[in-house]
């Protein structure tokens, strides 16, 4: 069974950091967010690309046991191209071709309808709605956004937000959409949204997890060799999901274990470019961090 499936983009990516570059890689959040995935689960992707997108991409992420009949045929596809200084927090954008995207319409296979989890990666908050919309009965929602629709389709983000059970955004988006600076404040306003736990990105120094009157805080994995940071919040969400859909356990305390291994997927991601670190990584690999993870919490 497809489960969970993930909505989001599908790119090529050009971009330069101060450890490299690479031109017309493989990118885009329903990417990323489903390699993680893939590690825990089965997932499907809704997207779309282009005639220009390589079969080869298609053909790996089908070797990962990734579904990809909910990805439709445009014209051409997204393209990103950016940089990041040695703040590698930030990336800048310096061109960005939406193409297909601009006319995409969400098409939801059968086989999708039943799973009982999904995560809306960043994309237009419209379409993630209407995604969650062509669900049958879906036992958890995950959702990501990001600045740009914060401040350009507040009044749509919010409507899909209500949707949601569980609210992934990093800080500078937790504090520009709740309009405080507090992340806790933050946090507990989008709690009154009707989301059962509010997750609170801080990029290397890691993440909050926030549910009714507890939180948790998972360290950042101290990387020594870092190249490309993108994508690792994809990761982090698409991962987090993945576990929950294998786990398929709600509890306050197997949340906390689908962060740290959101963590571990996207530190990961973090040492190479595009996803080729994620090409390389396997089970052992993951554990082993997850038991770095444990004792560095350990006192």
């Amino acid at each position: 069974m497809i489960d969970p499936i993930i909505i989001g983009t599908v790119a090529l990516d050009s971009l330069e950091t101060p450890f490299g570059r690479v031109k017309n890689a493989l990118g885009g959040s329903a990417c990323y967010a489903s390699i993680a995935a893939s590690f825990f689960s089965k997932p499907g992707i809704l997207s779309i690309i282009g005639k220009d997108f390589p079969d080869e991409h298609i053909n790996f992420l089908n070797k990962k046991g990734i579904n990809t009949l909910g990805i439709i045929l445009g014209e051409k596809t997204f393209r990103w191209q950016g940089f990041y200084e040695f703040d590698m927090n930030e990336a800048k954008t310096l061109r960005t071709e939406l193409n297909a995207l601009e006319s995409y319409k969400v098409e939801v296979p059968e086989d999708y309808k039943n799973a009982k989890y999904a995560f809306l990666a960043n994309i237009d908050p419209e379409l993630q709605l209407a995604a969650v919309n062509n669900m049958k009965k879906p036992e958890l929602v995950v959702m990501d956004t990001m600045n740009f629709w914060i401040e350009h389709k507040k009044k749509q983000l919010l409507k899909t937000i209500e949707k949601a059970d569980i609210l992934v955004l990093n800080d500078a988006e937790a504090r520009q959409l709740f309009n405080t600076p507090n992340l806790v404040k933050a946090a507990n306003t989008a709690l009154k949204l009707h989301t059962k736990a509010v997750i609170i990105k801080k990029g290397e120094h890691g993440a909050l997890l926030f549910t009714d009157n507890k939180h948790f805080n998972a360290p950042g994995y101290p990387l020594e060799n870092i190249k490309d940071p993108t994508g690792c919040g994809d990761c982090f969400g698409g991962a987090f999901t993945g576990y929950i859909a294998k786990t398929q356990d709600l509890s306050e305390t197997n949340l906390r274990k689908a962060v740290v291994y959101g963590s571990i997927i996207a530190s990961y991601n973090a040492e190479d470019f595009s996803i080729e670190r994620l090409r390389n990584i396997n089970h052992e690999d993951i554990e082993k961090r997850y038991k770095e993870f444990k004792s560095i919490r350990e006192f």
